[in-house]
């Protein structure tokens, strides 16, 4: 390989994990305010599958153009090899991480053995931990984050006409569904640390999983619908989000707040009519956000929990396992 290119998982068109690709790819370039990073590990996330897919999930007027050939991804964690004259924060040989230029739809390009990446995406890597925890944290755990504890920016909502707003969690019951996969195992360990009370939501294999996480209370949808067992609860982040989010409705107090992580829901009219607040945000890059979830991981109050680990080149057995379903924690790619 020469010193110009790379090897990195394209897309040349749309479809299935078949249509991965790992081929030579050109060095991105730096420019001014940015960091070359070697990368030492990838972390997977649905947005990835969502535009390898051609983002089917998204209504029409909302999919973006995509320039093929892209590269996949946003999440990465490595060392720093070169660094833009205007930068100050970072130098060579710093490990970082961070969720590169996101939203941006194809630019973040993080399937890579180097990426570009804005200085002000990153923070310094955790110290105790390794690359691969380090890559699976900064888009799930800024996700929980910017739902549950501090939005971060001033940027106009693509999926709701006002800003979201997190609620104070101290003394409440919060509700997690989902709660073992990326989002929700940040989640709950967010509201513990926040002082709530959490009821979480998987699975029955994931029980011990998540309370040792910390989760007070837990719910095995395949034995017993949540919205049939869980009432008076304050707030319910619904990682899975979509069109069934609204069963939910019920199990809010009156003020309750009801947080769906995906598109789809449509109740409006029951949620204001139960004095519900619904609200959803689009997660955004934030080093300042990962420079605070950074000193919880390494005080170890918040953990990264992996599920699996696949090497770069066989980032389509990672996406045939994604498919899969029941993940617990983070999939993870590693280069280095």
């Amino acid at each position: 390989m020469s010193i110009d290119t790379m090897k990195a998982i394209r897309l040349h068109e749309f479809g299935g994990p078949e249509v991965l690709r790992y081929e030579e790819a050109p060095l991105p370039e730096l420019k001014p305010g940015e960091v070359l990073v070697r990368v030492h590990a990838v972390g997977m996330n649905p947005p990835d599958w969502y535009l390898r897919d051609g983002y089917k999930s998204l209504p029409p007027e909302w999919r973006p153009p995509v320039p093929f050939p892209i590269i996949l991804g946003s999440d990465v964690s490595g060392v720093v090899v070169a660094v833009a004259t205007d930068v100050k924060d970072f130098s060579v040989g710093d490990e970082v991480f961070g969720m590169v230029r996101f939203p941006s739809f194809g630019e973040s390009a993080a399937y890579a053995e180097y990426v570009a990446a804005p200085a002000s995406d990153l923070a310094l890597k955790p110290a105790g931990i390794d690359h691969v925890h380090a890559a699976g944290a900064p888009m799930a755990g800024l996700t929980a984050w910017q739902f549950l504890i501090d939005l971060g920016h001033n940027e106009p909502n693509p999926l709701q006409s006002e800003m979201h707003r997190p609620v104070p969690l101290g003394g409440k019951t919060v509700l997690v569904n989902g709660a073992a996969g990326g989002v929700g195992h940040f989640a709950v360990q967010l509201a513990k640390w926040r002082g709530a009370h959490v009821i979480a939501v998987a699975s029955g294999s994931h029980e011990s999983f998540l309370r040792e996480l910390g989760a007070d209370e837990f719910i095995d949808y395949t034995k017993s619908l949540p919205e049939d067992v869980a009432h008076d609860i304050d707030l319910v982040l619904d990682t899975l989000g979509g069109p069934t989010t609204g069963r939910f409705l019920r199990t809010l107090k009156r003020d309750g707040a009801l947080f769906p992580v995906f598109l789809g829901f449509s109740d409006a009219e029951e949620a204001a009519k139960l004095g519900v607040t619904v609200s959803m945000t689009q997660v955004r890059s934030n080093g300042q956000q990962l420079a605070e979830l950074r000193r919880l991981l390494d005080a170890g109050t918040v953990r990264v929990a992996i599920d699996s680990t696949f090497p770069l080149a066989d980032a389509r057995k990672a996406h045939e396992r994604a498919a899969g379903g029941h993940i617990q924690g983070k999939i993870v790619l590693t280069v280095v």
